[in-house]
């Protein structure tokens, strides 16, 4: 993630949802690797299609979890350094469940 501090933005809401500015780099590397695993599926479709091999297939699916978990690993990243900072920071002692929940889901 690069140095540039957003903080000050962090995690604002909108309303309806909660918001975070992520830098430029960060957005495209995780938009890359969605798009990626976006033509895995497609391709794991085309598979079943095909009625290609079981094991094949698997594999494949194995594959695109795998990448999906990449994905929530460098959003979890982003999430603690900033968002969950600077709640500690600011004597938010209920970001730790909240923390604890996504690690049990992630």
């Amino acid at each position: 993630m690069s140095e540039k501090n957003i903080s000050d933005k962090c995690c604002q809401c909108d309303g309806k949802y909660k918001k975070i500015p992520r830098d430029e780099e960060t957005k495209k590397n995780l938009l890359v690797r969605l798009n990626r695993v976006g033509g895995q599926i497609e391709g794991i479709k085309k598979m079943v299609d095909d009625n290609r091999y079981c094991a094949d297939i698997l594999i494949q699916l194995s594959a695109c979890k795998s990448a999906l978990e990449s994905v929530g690993y460098i959003l979890m990243e982003n999430h603690l350094e900033t968002c969950v900072s600077d709640e500690i920071k600011n004597g938010n002692q209920k970001i730790t469940k909240e923390v604890i929940e996504l690690i049990k889901k992630l």
